[in-house]
């Protein structure tokens, strides 16, 4: 289970990269943040459940923040098509 948190830490610093060759700051440092996250959980070799609440906690961050962002944030007609 370790090593699917060193996967999810390549994969969003790829992201982090892409975005910041995209001249995306701000998501970017996001994504960075994210990474650092990601493999500094790899190096705790905490227990399989314990992966799992932290996972979920997570998840829930994520859900929480993107349905904030989505519902109050985002204007309505601004998709630029």
């Amino acid at each position: 289970m370790d090593r699917m948190f060193r996967v999810l830490g390549f994969w969003t610093g790829i992201f982090a990269v892409m975005f910041y060759l995209g001249d995306m700051k701000t998501t970017s440092l996001l994504f960075f943040g994210q990474t650092g996250f990601f493999v500094f959980l790899f190096y705790l070799k905490l227990s399989e459940r314990m992966y799992i609440y932290v996972f979920g906690a997570y998840l829930t961050i994520f859900f929480v923040g993107f349905t904030y962002w989505t519902t109050f944030m985002m204007v309505p007609g601004q998709g630029g098509h």
